[in-house]
C-alpha cells in the first residue's frame, strides 16, 4: 500500500476509534456515569474554594486542558502537578476545595501523596479513571468512570482513545457546572477580555463617548453654531435636542453635503436635522451597533437612555475595538 493511502487508513481509524470512545461515553451516562457526573458537579458547587484538577504524564496535560475551561468558565480552577505536590505543592490545596484526580489506571504512583492529604483533611476526591477497582477510585469521594474503549495506537500503549474521553468528561463537567452556575455572555466577556470573543461581546457602554465629548445643540440654533459643534467634537455627528433634553433629531456630514447653499449656515437645525435618527441602547453589544450601522450604511449613532442621549458611538470605535 502506498504511504500516502497507509497514513490516512491510519488517520480514518484513529477518528472512529476515539468518536467510539465518546460515544460510549454518552451512554455510559444513562448508567452509574450519569450518576457519578451529577454527583461531581454538586460537589464542586459545594465547594467554597477552588477546583484543584491533578495528574501525570498524559493525564497531566488533559488535566491542565480541564482546569483552564473550568477557569474560563466561572468555575475557579488550577492544575497541581502530582509529583509536586509531594515538595510541597500541597500547600496550595485547602480544605475549601474539591480536587479532580485524572488516571487511566487508577494507579498512577505519583497520585498517592495527593490521595493521602485529602483523605486526612477530608477534602472532595473526584477521580477520573477507567480503573473502576483501582485504588484511586477506591479512594475517591466519586468516581467518574470510563468506559472500556481501544486506544487508537496500534500497540494498544499510546494514551489517545483514553485521552480523548477525558477531555471530553471534563468538558462534560464544566459545562455542567457553567450551565448550573448561571454563567453567561456577559460573564464569558468579564473573563476574556483580550480575545475575539471578549471583544465581540464588549457593550456599546464600554466604548461610547459620553459628556463633553457628545456634540449637541438646541433645534433653533444656527447651522453656523452646528458645525462649529461638529467640528469641535470630531464625530461627523451632531445630536439636536429639546428643552427637555430629549433627541428629536441629528445633523450629519451627508445633511450638510445635500443641503449645501449660500444660506445654509443661517438655517436652524429644526430645518436641517434628520428627525427620529436611529438610535441604540447603551446595554446592547457592541456588536449589534456594528451590524446596525453596516445594515444602514452610516458612520454613527447617537446612545439614548429613556429618549435622552447619553452617548455617542461611532464605526472608528467599534473597529478600534476589534469588534469587527
Amino acid at each position: 500500500m502506498a504511504e500516502p493511502a497507509r497514513d490516512l487508513d491510519s488517520a480514518r481509524r484513529v477518528f472512529r476509534l476515539e468518536a467510539e470512545g465518546i460515544q460510549a461515553l454518552a451512554r455510559a451516562l444513562e448508567g452509574p456515569l450519569g450518576q457519578a457526573l451529577t454527583r461531581a458537579v454538586d460537589l464542586v458547587r459545594a465547594a467554597t474554594g477552588r477546583v484543584i484538577v491533578s495528574g501525570m504524564g498524559k493525564s497531566g496535560h488533559v488535566a491542565r486542558k480541564i482546569a483552564a475551561t473550568m477557569a474560563s468558565v466561572g468555575t475557579p480552577a488550577q492544575f497541581v502537578h502530582p509529583a509536586e505536590a509531594s515538595h510541597g505543592d500541597l500547600g496550595m490545596i485547602t480544605t475549601n476545595d474539591a480536587v479532580v484526580a485524572l488516571s487511566n489506571s487508577g494507579e498512577t504512583a505519583e497520585l498517592s501523596d495527593l490521595v493521602a492529604y485529602c483523605k486526612r483533611f477530608g477534602i472532595p476526591l473526584i477521580a477520573m479513571t477507567a480503573g473502576v477497582d483501582s485504588t484511586l477510585a477506591d479512594a475517591a469521594t466519586v468516581t467518574l468512570a470510563l468506559p472500556a474503549a481501544p486506544e487508537a495506537c496500534p500497540l494498544g500503549l499510546a494514551p489517545t482513545t483514553s485521552t480523548t474521553m477525558m477531555i471530553a468528561l471534563g468538558d462534560a463537567l464544566a459545562v455542567a457546572l457553567l450551565e448550573r452556575n448561571g454563567f453567561s455572555a456577559e460573564n464569558f466577556q468579564v473573563l476574556h477580555p483580550g480575545g475575539k470573543l471578549g471583544r465581540k461581546l464588549l457593550r456599546v457602554a464600554d466604548l461610547m463617548h459620553t459628556g463633553d465629548e457628545m456634540p449637541l445643540v438646541r433645534p433653533d440654533q444656527p447651522m453656523s453654531e452646528v458645525l462649529i459643534e461638529m467640528t469641535a467634537k470630531r464625530h461627523g455627528h451632531c445630536g439636536v435636542v429639546d428643552e427637555a433634553g430629549a433627541l428629536v433629531g441629528v445633523v450629519t456630514d451627508g445633511d450638510l453635503r445635500r443641503q449645501m447653499s449660500p444660506e445654509l449656515l443661517g438655517r436652524r437645525a429644526a430645518s436641517v436635522m434628520t428627525a427620529n435618527p436611529l438610535t441604540i441602547r447603551p446595554d446592547a453589544f457592541a456588536a449589534e451597533a456594528l451590524g446596525l450601522l453596516q445594515a444602514r450604511k452610516k458612520n454613527g449613532l447617537f446612545v439614548v437612555r429613556g429618549g435622552q442621549p447619553v452617548g455617542f458611538i461611532h464605526l472608528h470605535d467599534l473597529l478600534k475595538a476589534g469588534v469587527a
